[in-house]
This record gives structure tokens, C-alpha cells and sequence, in this order.
């Protein structure tokens, strides 16, 4: 409880702006689903609960002041397995092939609107799990884990996509998923689109959170 009220407190001002923005996706959801009759974009809202999970994460921990190794990295494993969740709505823009023309310009709208929510979160995840790391990593060390991290959610967002797993299918279904990622990694040639999507998102990832940290160092 005590917790709770400490993160209310440190982080009142950006919950409630996250809070203002994705109601505000949620609203424009619900005007679609009144003008189009169709409840299609429906799935968004859960793909941004989805979203919000390793934010959540990543804001309980870095309000942890003692924290072992051994939770430490189980914490982290959960939240690495949620992470691609995030940025993986922008993706939810392919849709847009499916839309009817004289709403598309209100398509473009609601899916955006879900997709910067999930941007947002991913950066905002990324640095809370940056500063809990460096009490144990050094600068460059960390730098380079990050880095890491990004590409591998650009991975996690083609497994999601194309391969259509889960979060929690290292779970349900290893077998297939570990199967499935070995193959990729162990015969780079036969899935190129693999590749080419893991480094040009990890890329754009990477590029918008640095670009991200600067905005926030920034004095207007």
C-alpha cells in the first residue's frame, strides 16, 4: 500500500497525462464503433492492457529501494517477456488495408492514437528499467544491454505479428515457440523477413527512446 501511494505521489503528473491520452483513444474508439456499426478495433483496448503490464513492472521496481539479485531477475524476465506489447500496436496499422475508405481517415486516427500510447509506455518502461539497472551494471555495460533489449523486442513484436505467440506462451507452448526461434536465429537465409523486420524496428526503437531521453533532459 505504502508503495502504491509512493508512485501515486512521484508519478501523479505522467499517470495522469497517460491516463488523459489513452482514455481519449478509447473515446475515439468508441466514436468509430458508433459511426461504423463495427466493433472490429475492439482488440486495441486489450493490446494496450497488454501494453500497460511492463510499465507497470518497471514503476514497481524502480520504487523498490532494496531489491535481490535473485528477484531482480525474475522481475526482469516478466517484464521482458511482456515489453514487445508495447510498440507491437503500431503494427495494429495494417489493419488499415481493411478499412472502409470514407472512415479511413478515423481509422488512422483511433489506431494512432493507441499505437503513441504504446510508444509512450515502451519508452517510459525502458528508462524506469534503465535506472533500476544501473546499481548493477556499469554505464557502457548497460548502454549496450539496452540496446540489446530494444532489438530483442523488435523480435518479440515479429514473433507476435507474423508468428502470432503470446507473452505467455514460453508457458503454454516452449516447445513450438523455442523451435521457432531456433530456426530463425540457426537459418538466417530462410527468413529474411525476420531479420530485416527485427533490425529496422529495433532501429526505429532504438533511435525514438535516445531521442526520447533528450527531449526529457531538455529546458524550454
Amino acid at each position: 500500500m505504502d508503495t502504491l501511494k509512493s508512485i501515486l505521489q512521484n508519478r501523479y503528473k505522467i499517470i495522469s497525462l497517460l491516463s488523459a491520452s489513452m482514455v481519449l483513444s478509447i473515446i475515439l474508439l468508441m466514436i468509430r464503433i458508433k459511426l461504423t456499426h463495427s466493433f472490429f478495433y475492439l482488440f486495441l483496448v486489450w493490446n494496450l492492457f497488454l501494453a500497460i503490464i511492463p510499465y507497470a513492472i518497471s514503476v514497481y521496481l524502480i520504487n523498490k529501494e532494496k531489491l535481490s539479485k535473485i528477484k531482480l531477475l525474475i522481475w526482469f524476465s516478466i517484464w521482458l517477456l511482456f515489453l514487445p506489447n508495447a510498440p507491437y500496436i503500431i503494427t495494429d496499422l495494417l489493419h488499415l488495408r481493411l478499412s472502409d475508405k470514407h472512415f479511413m481517415w478515423l481509422d488512422v486516427l483511433v489506431v494512432t492514437s493507441f499505437a503513441y500510447n504504446g510508444l509512450i509506455i515502451f519508452f517510459l518502461s525502458v528508462l524506469d528499467m534503465e535506472t533500476v539497472l544501473k546499481k548493477y551494471l556499469k554505464p557502457k555495460k548497460l548502454f549496450y544491454f539496452i540496446v540489446f533489449v530494444v532489438f530483442l523486442t523488435g523480435f518479440g513484436m515479429y514473433l507476435g505479428r507474423f508468428l502470432r505467440y503470446n507473452s505467455w506462451e514460453i508457458i503454454q507452448n516452449p516447445f513450438n515457440l523455442f523451435s521457432d526461434v531456433f530456426d530463425i536465429i540457426l537459418n538466417p537465409n530462410q527468413h529474411i523477413e525476420a531479420w530485416i523486420f527485427t533490425l529496422t524496428f529495433g532501429a526505429f526503437l532504438s533511435i525514438g527512446f535516445w531521442m526520447f531521453k533528450a527531449f526529457l533532459k531538455m529546458k524550454y
